[in-house]
């Protein structure tokens, strides 16, 4: 039966879907399935396995669902009790603990941007294990032989390719472009995705001047309050690296749940300038 599991799991993740992988990692007394049996929850309510039914699969069932949207694991503890014997006709009288996992494929990350921030945020992000994916229109820039194997880079302009692609909703998306018109294109294309996370560089002035015009093109408050802007962590970064590595660290922080709210005081970098010199 785990052989089951773990070939749904991998199509799974190849397939790029999240799911929660339900494991007994103990038990004590009479239990009707052995400590190692598993049970794969889609986010959609469907299953492959099983940790031996009836109420408490039901109830790890729910709480796998739970796993999938908070990406947390959890615990929990069972007591196979009459109850339990009465509804499923299994003698048992034991205690099992059952370990819920939250499981997603590799994240991709849509860099927009192939400047020198650009560059370093593609590779570093590739080198923590994102899927990177380098968009823009300058061949002397977005090239396979700049980035190196493992990254997709691709030649065209900004907002035709994001109007053509559909960016799954685990996706990360930082805009690092040349400029502010580029900056806001790729910003008016991206804004009304449902993304994992979305992050604009530039200073806090550049950043208001561009939420202002689109707010004035009719985009809702809570669009833009979801969005990382100044991009990363506030390390004090001021050369392209050092930026980099600011952005991959709120990339990072995202990803294990750290850093939920664009809005909070560690997250906005406060550059006011550093950029200028600074070709993205």
């Amino acid at each position: 039966m785990n052989q089951e599991v773990f070939a749904a799991l991998s199509e799974a993740l190849q397939r790029g879907e999240e799911v929660a992988l339900v494991t007994i990692v103990s038990s004590v007394g009479s239990t009707p399935q052995r400590v190692g049996a598993k049970m794969l929850v889609y986010a959609d309510g469907r299953t492959v396995g099983t940790i031996g039914g009836g109420c408490y699969e039901n109830e790890a069932f729910w709480k796998a669902r739970e796993a999938i949207k908070s990406r947390k694991p959890v615990t929990l503890t069972f007591e196979l009790n009459d109850d339990f014997a009465q509804e499923t006709g299994l003698v048992c009288g034991g205690q099992m603990e059952v370990f819920v996992e939250p499981i997603e494929p590799s994240p991709a990350l849509y860099v927009f941007g192939a400047g020198h921030v650009g560059y370093h945020v593609g590779k570093m992000a590739h080198e923590v294990g994102f899927h990177v994916h380098v968009i823009d229109d300058r061949e002397k820039f977005a090239s396979t032989e700049r980035f190196g194997a493992g990254i997709d880079v691709v030649v065209e302009d900004v907002p035709t390719w994001i109007d053509a692609h559909e960016l799954p909703p685990t996706a990360y998306a930082v805009i690092v472009t040349r400029g502010h018109t580029h900056d806001l294109d790729a910003m008016r294309a991206l804004a009304q995705r449902p993304l994992r996370y979305l992050g604009l560089i530039g200073s806090k002035a550049k950043v208001k001047r561009i939420f202002d015009a689109l707010v004035e093109e009719g985009l809702g408050a809570d669009r833009l309050a979801r969005v990382h802007a100044p991009i990363g962590l506030d390390i004090g970064a001021i050369t392209p690296q050092e930026i980099a590595v600011s952005i991959i660290a709120e990339l990072v922080a995202v990803k294990h749940g750290k850093v939920t709210d664009p809005g909070a005081p560690a997250v906005s970098m406060r550059w006011e300038g550093a950029l200028s010199n600074v070709q993205k």
